[in-house]
């Protein structure tokens, strides 16, 4: 179970390809499709992002804090050795999720966050990645 958390974390938080390479993707990914039509369409990233949030805000506060951030960066890093590189961009998303700058990551911003490298996987422009998309995710 950890590994899935891990690896789905990876796709949620950075748009790493580990999810899919990982046993037990596809009932991570069963779990994110929630309407069943074999897409992880971008609301239910959002949503499932939004379950995620409320496990990474340890103080329960409504926002994570840069000490919450770094613990998650180093918890994902630390569960995946050979996927590290690839979580470098974690950091830097999180500096994109802060989108009023204040140093925090609210529950919105976390929420609404989709990305960049999950937008750019979506070649059919349909706000959601098909297998064949995030298969391609996962050569790149």
């Amino acid at each position: 179970m950890t590994k899935i958390v891990t690896a789905l974390a990876g796709l949620l938080l950075c748009g790493c390809s580990a999810f899919a390479a990982d046993q037990g993707a596809r009932e991570a990914f069963r779990r994110i499709d929630t309407n069943g039509d074999r897409k992880l369409e971008f609301s239910e990233i959002q949503a499932a992002r939004a379950r995620m949030f409320d496990r990474l805000d340890v103080n329960h506060n409504g926002v994570l804090e840069p000490g919450e951030v770094r613990a998650a960066i180093e918890e994902i890093k630390s569960k995946r050795d050979v996927q590290a590189a690839r979580f470098t961009g974690l950091q830097a998303e999180a500096s994109r999720m802060d989108r009023n700058g204040d140093g925090k990551i609210s529950r919105d911003e976390f929420t609404a966050a989709v990305p960049d490298r999950l937008l750019q996987a979506d070649t059919d422009g349909d706000k959601a990645l098909s297998i064949t998309e995030l298969r391609a995710l996962r050569r790149q």
